[in-house]
C-alpha cells in the first residue's frame, strides 16, 4: 500500500481528521498531513510511522532544529520547515496558554518546564522572560550544552530580554546526570549575571537548575533565589 489513494477513503487521515478531529488521529496520522506527499516505496502515513519509530516520539522529533529536520529520510527543506513551523506554533500555543500564570515562586517555575527539561539528554540553557506582573513572555533556548563561562557570557543571556522589553528573567538550565547541585561555574556565572542585569535595569529573579527526582534529594531542582544566593 506505496499510496494514501489506496487506503479506504474513511480511514486516510485527513478524512478521519475531518469527520473525527484531530483527536483521534495517531501521531503517524498527524504527521502525515504534514508530510503530505509519500516516495515511490512509502505513502505519507508510512513515512510518519518509519520517523516515528527511528525518533521515538513526537516530542523526540520536536527537538531537533529545523537543519537536522531536513537530514531526515523522505523529508527535505519543504516539509522540514512545515514540521518545524507546527512544533513552533505548538510551543507557542502552550505559552500563550499559560501567560497568566505567575512565575514568582520555584514550585511554579518547575511545573511550568522542569519536566520538559528533565526529559532532555543534553544540557539546555534557556531564559523566561517576565512582564512587570512577572507573568510569561516568552521562553528562549540561548544555547546547549555546559554551562560555563566560555559560552554563557552575560552579554548573550541578557540580548533576548532587551530585545523583547523584558521586566525580569529566570535563568534556567538542567544537569542530565539528574543532580541539580550548582557547581562552581553555576555559582560565578549567577553572581555575574546579576552583577550584569543591574547595571543594565533587569531583573534576574531566580536561577534554577533542574534535576531530577531522588529518594536522597527533597527537590528535583535547585533555585538560588531560595537559597538566598541572589
Amino acid at each position: 500500500m506505496s499510496r494514501i489513494h489506496d487506503i479506504p477513503e474513511n480511514d486516510r487521515p485527513r478524512e478521519r481528521l475531518l469527520r473525527l478531529g484531530p483527536q483521534a488521529l495517531s501521531d503517524a496520522e498527524l504527521l502525515a498531513l504534514f508530510i503530505n506527499t509519500g516516495t515511490k516505496d512509502e505513502n505519507a502515513l508510512q513515512i510518519g510511522q518509519r520517523i516515528l519509530r527511528e525518533y521515538g516520539s513526537i516530542l523526540d522529533l520536536s527537538r531537533l532544529d529545523p537543519f537536522a529536520l531536513t537530514e531526515v529520510k523522505a523529508l527535505g527543506p519543504a516539509k522540514a520547515a512545515k514540521l518545524a513551523a507546527a512544533f513552533e506554533l505548538g510551543r507557542r500555543s502552550r505559552e500563550a496558554s499559560q501567560s497568566d500564570i505567575i512565575l514568582n515562586e520555584p514550585s511554579l517555575i518547575y511545573k511550568f518546564i522542569g519536566p520538559e527539561l528533565q526529559a532532555l539528554g543534553h544540557e539546555s540553557v534557556r531564559v523566561i522572560l517576565l512582564t512587570t506582573r512577572l507573568t510569561l513572555l516568552r521562553t528562549d533556548e540561548v544555547f546547549r550544552g555546559s554551562l560555563n563561562e566560555c559560552t554563557a557570557a552575560p552579554r548573550d543571556l541578557l540580548r533576548k530580554a532587551l530585545i523583547h522589553n523584558a521586566y525580569a528573567f529566570i535563568l534556567i538550565h538542567n544537569h542530565p546526570s539528574g543532580d541539580p547541585t550548582p557547581s562552581d561555574a553555576d555559582r560565578r556565572i549567577t553572581r555575574r549575571l546579576r552583577e550584569a542585569a543591574d547595571a543594565t535595569g533587569l531583573i534576574l529573579q531566580d536561577h534554577i537548575i533542574i534535576g531530577t527526582p531522588s529518594e536522597s534529594r527533597t527537590l528535583p531542582y535547585f533555585s538560588f533565589k531560595e537559597h538566598g544566593m541572589l
